[in-house]
């Protein structure tokens, strides 16, 4: 399934209706308990397509038409939003909610509009043999967990034998996903594994720290998003657990989970999937779209952690869009059109470059049976004097000996119990 693939873009684009244009939801959440990560997502989402309409017309000579839809990360109110927006054209969802993406991959299926869940969602829609609209790249969950021990083995001469390590994880879809993969990776290299729950929205965590306290584990991986997150900051500073050795995975790993508790946070780790640091294309943003009076926020969130997470998914969209205009010819791309160029997607350094991102993310080929990318993260740690993330690694390979397994076995079983016919027979 990690095998790369390359296509061949076919044609010169055709001329397009007049009125056509290029419908991308937004389905954010700027209110609620975790709006603190969704409003800099959404910002770093819009700004960028923003910018491609004023600098460049759009993508392919259509304009980009953006509908924000807010779903307050409620499940419920994210499944009214896609009712209520596919209708328009709308090429690709990106939900940002795994409990909101599993009630989608069945409908956005049916409806023939692919869903892009950027390191999160359901794993086991790597698969693309199973999973024909759904995509998760650069990587997911299971590549998280796996990452987060393969640096750990690094940082302990390849030995956890005998270690304890606490997963403190929201008690929901998304913060159960790793735990298999944990609990195979404790098996195979011996440490022993605590899982603490913490229930929705995450603000009562004195019982899950108070048992942290008492039994001292070796490290603490959390699987936070929210509040949540600075809450389990502040506790771990509370009862002075060595900061680095709490370890958040990418969506536990933003200014907003830290800053709150001061310099008592310094030190804190977190998986990051895309990199940091000024970029050319926030000078482009910041001229052409937030001194113009189209940014999507007050503008104060750029180059953050969230903000750039956006940016760079909006550009995986956008690149998804130029190939599958490539593949068909026609610049006015239908769902089915976009769903092609996602899985025709070539990412590489030098287009990262080109955009003004040089190596905002890892290299990498999507392909009929890949739909989940290399799972490469980077590790990052907070300085609280500088008031910045620090890049500790280079991008860490996750073990697919491991992963891989449980992605065929799961999304097998899914396929079995939906009566879907595996495709790519034919490479």
């Amino acid at each position: 399934m990690k095998k790369l693939a390359t296509f061949a873009a076919a044609g010169m684009m055709a001329a397009s209706p007049a009125l056509a244009d290029l419908v991308i939801p937004d389905l954010h959440y700027r209110t609620g308990p975790y709006a603190a990560g969704g409003i800099p997502f959404s910002d770093g989402y819009q700004d960028y397509f923003n910018l491609l309409n004023a600098r460049d017309g759009g993508i392919g000579g259509e304009e980009i038409r953006i509908i924000g839809c807010e779903t307050a990360y409620n499940t419920e109110r994210g499944v009214e939003c896609y009712e209520s927006t596919k209708g328009e054209g709308a090429l690709v969802y990106q939900p940002l909610s795994t409990g909101i993406t599993y009630q989608l991959i069945p409908r956005a299926t049916a409806d023939g509009i692919p869903l892009h869940t950027l390191g999160y969602g359901r794993t086991s829609a790597a698969n693309g043999e199973v999973f024909s609209h759904v995509f998760n790249y650069p990587a997911n969950y299971w590549d998280g967990a796996s990452v987060i021990i393969n640096q750990l083995l690094e940082e302990n001469d390849g030995n956890l034998e005998g270690q304890t390590i606490a997963l403190l994880y929201h008690n929901s879809a998304y913060g159960r996903e790793p735990i298999r993969t944990l609990e195979i990776l404790s098996e195979q290299h011996g440490f022993e594994l605590t899982q603490l729950a913490v229930d929705h929205p995450g603000q009562e965590q004195g019982n899950q720290w108070l048992q942290i306290r008492r039994e001292r584990p070796d490290y603490v991986i959390m699987w936070g998003w929210g509040v949540m997150n600075q809450v389990a900051v502040q506790e771990a500073a509370n009862i002075r657990y060595p900061m680095e050795n709490f370890i958040g995975n990418w969506w536990a790993g933003a200014e907003h989970d830290v800053i709150p508790a001061g310099a008592a946070a310094n030190g804190y780790r977190a998986l990051n999937m895309n990199r940091l640091g000024e970029m050319p294309v926030f000078d482009e943003i910041r001229e052409l779209v937030h001194e113009a009076g189209n940014a999507a926020g007050d503008g104060s969130n750029i180059g953050t952690v969230l903000y750039t997470r956006g940016m760079y998914a909006a550009m995986l969209a956008a690149e998804a869009i130029r190939t599958a205009q490539e593949m068909h010819g026609v610049a006015a791309i239908t769902p089915e059109m976009m769903r092609d160029g996602m899985e025709a997607l070539s990412i590489t350094n030098a287009r990262m470059e080109e955009l003004g991102m040089p190596g905002v993310g890892p290299e990498f080929n999507v392909t009929c049976a890949d739909h989940g990318g290399t799972g490469m993260a980077i590790m990052q740690q907070w300085n609280a004097d500088a008031q910045e993330w620090v890049t500790l690694t280079d991008f860490i390979s996750p073990d697919d000996s491991v992963t891989q397994p449980l992605v065929l076995e799961d999304s097998a079983q899914f396929a079995e119990e939906n009566g879907i016919e595996l495709r790519c027979q034919d490479g």
